[in-house]
């Protein structure tokens, strides 16, 4: 296979990798949503984008140049959803809104503090993953001698 229909592939590919895992994140496999797979899914498709074109092309990506703010927030929003309820007087993980109140919805996604975890264990895995694979990537090519 050519250097250059790789490449293609792997643009093309790129756009509905994000969207399946956007899909993945929203609905996850039974309705909350799953985060860490829709993390993983990320990783996967910028793993193909650094197969494809390299450090430096793929390291302009902004998912690569934000990938620790990323990891960072994500651990904060995690952390948070799970420790504020303590601060209201709740058990750890207690989500909001409770077992048969309202629910705020955004289409067919209910708005569940659940929702907001799985975003933080998405944002955390993620830019770990993402940050993981520049760092990899970067030793081999200096294992190389700069070589892509």
């Amino acid at each position: 296979v050519s250097t250059e229909a790789t490449r293609v592939v792997a643009r093309l590919l790129f756009a509905p990798t994000l969207m399946v895992a956007l899909a993945v994140l929203v609905k996850g496999y039974a309705d909350t949503g799953d985060g860490f797979a829709a993390a993983v899914i990320v990783s996967l498709g910028m793993l193909l984008q650094y197969l494809a074109f390299g450090t430096e092309v793929a390291g302009r990506l902004p998912l690569v140049r934000r990938a620790p703010s990323l990891a960072v927030a994500g651990l904060a929003l995690a952390l948070t959803v799970t420790f504020l309820p303590v601060l209201l007087g709740d058990p750890v993980m207690t989500h909001r809104p409770a077992p048969g109140a309202d629910v705020v919805r955004l289409g067919t996604l209910e708005l569940l503090s659940a929702v907001a975890f799985d975003v933080g264990v998405f944002l955390l895995v993620a830019g770990f993953a993402i940050g993981g694979i520049d760092l990899i990537a970067h030793s081999v090519e200096r294992a190389r001698g700069g070589r892509p």
